[in-house]
């Protein structure tokens, strides 16, 4: 969890934004107008966490412009009228802007007027990026990403993270992952490149698997809700054989499967892999504006020989192309590179693909200014480890 570090007071100009509540209009129109706000940003999420207050609030200009925007998520702390405010891969905001004050002043505000004793924002610029054939190369016994210089460094990131330290906020996470979204993902670029290309990125090993699948006679088909308990089988088959436990109900998905899809046909899908009569995988994919995302996959353990995954993930990044998407994002990858851990399986599929591992910003949150804040901060995170 976060380390706990108040805000100390500091003299100010007032900013030249000022933040209120948007309507649901307001901001469909403005996610509509970016098209690269992540999928945690768009109302629908709201309903997948019902658990959470939520409120849509936007930064405008005196004029009336509204120049950024974001969904929060309050989770009451018990037996107060006090509240965590969480906006997940979030605001959608200029993070160029060297006028940080400007962006942050307004929303912390706002928050606090709200009853918010702590804000956490998962800033949407990347830090560092890495290359599939650099860390192909730089496997070994206990390497981590960490060990290995980066292909590129974005600067936005690296001085976003360093204006946010500056005032007192933390970034979320151990030293090599993050907290609630993961911090290293893996992304394949689709802007400006043909399918021909996107097959020619594979390695041999996925594209003599995805041969493989098609000879056999494996068909990638999409799913409906009623496929979703077959899904959650599998996903939990997947758990099992790989030693992860996302903690995620049958429930909860059919709930994101229905609130994403009313808000928009067709923003969440299932992904079907069939062999033989049998579904042998199950992968879901999200999309919204221009960007895509795979976010969970399962499989059975036998007949994988068959290479149903890669036949199913093959069939998503050619859909993602036609969508007009600009990336194709695989979410969360381990920071090992060290083939004898478990969790290197993972990494190591991924990498296949051709794409670029991705360390984002991260998570980064603060407590209000005053003891009291900081008190029932601590306090939160203390009541969250529990749970």
């Amino acid at each position: 969890m976060c380390a706990l570090l108040a805000t100390p007071a500091r003299r100010h100009r007032e900013p030249d934004q000022t933040v209120r509540s948007l309507s649901a209009a307001e901001y469909a129109s403005f996610l509509s107008r970016h098209g690269r706000a992540s999928f945690l940003q768009y109302p629908s999420w709201a309903g997948v966490k019902d658990l959470w207050r939520s409120e849509r609030v936007g930064w405008h200009r005196t004029g009336g412009e509204i120049t950024g925007a974001g969904l929060v998520l309050y989770r009451q702390f018990p037996g107060t009228r006090k509240y965590f405010a969480y906006l997940p891969e979030g605001p959608v905001a200029d993070w160029s802007d060297p006028r940080i004050d400007d962006w942050l002043r307004p929303l912390m505000s706002h928050l606090r007027a709200a009853g918010a004793f702590a804000v956490r924002i998962g800033p949407s610029p990347a830090y560092r990026r890495w290359d599939a054939a650099v860390l192909k190369a730089a496997t070994g016994p206990d390497r981590r990403l960490t060990d290995v210089l980066a292909t590129e460094v974005d600067p936005v990131g690296a001085a976003l993270a360093d204006r946010l330290r500056t005032r007192g906020w933390q970034r979320c996470g151990g030293e090599d992952d993050g907290d609630a979204q993961p911090r290293h993902v893996f992304r394949v670029p689709l802007a400006g490149r043909s399918l021909d290309d996107l097959w020619s990125g594979l390695n041999q090993e996925w594209r003599r698997n995805v041969r493989k699948a098609a000879k056999c006679g494996v068909d990638t088909v999409l799913g409906t809700a009623a496929d979703l308990p077959e899904f959650h089988r599998l996903l939990r088959i997947t758990e099992e054989r790989d030693g992860f436990r996302l903690g995620r109900s049958l429930a909860y998905y059919q709930q994101q499967y229905a609130v994403l899809n009313a808000e928009a046909p067709g923003r969440m899908r299932l992904y079907l892999a069939v062999h033989q009569g049998e579904v042998l995988a199950a992968h879901t994919m999200v999309s919204t504006g221009r960007r895509v995302w795979y976010q969970t996959g399962a499989s059975a353990d036998h007949r994988r020989e068959v290479r149903p995954s890669n036949a199913l993930q093959w069939r998503m990044m050619r859909d993602a192309h036609a969508l007009g998407a600009d990336e194709y994002d695989m979410r969360g990858v381990p920071s090992t590179l060290d083939p004898d851990e478990r969790s290197f399986g993972l990494l190591r599929w991924k990498l296949g693909t051709g794409g670029q591992v991705v360390e984002t910003l991260g998570e980064w949150e603060t407590a209000m200014d005053g003891y009291a804040n900081a008190a029932l901060h601590k306090a939160f995170q203390a009541y969250l480890a529990r749970r």
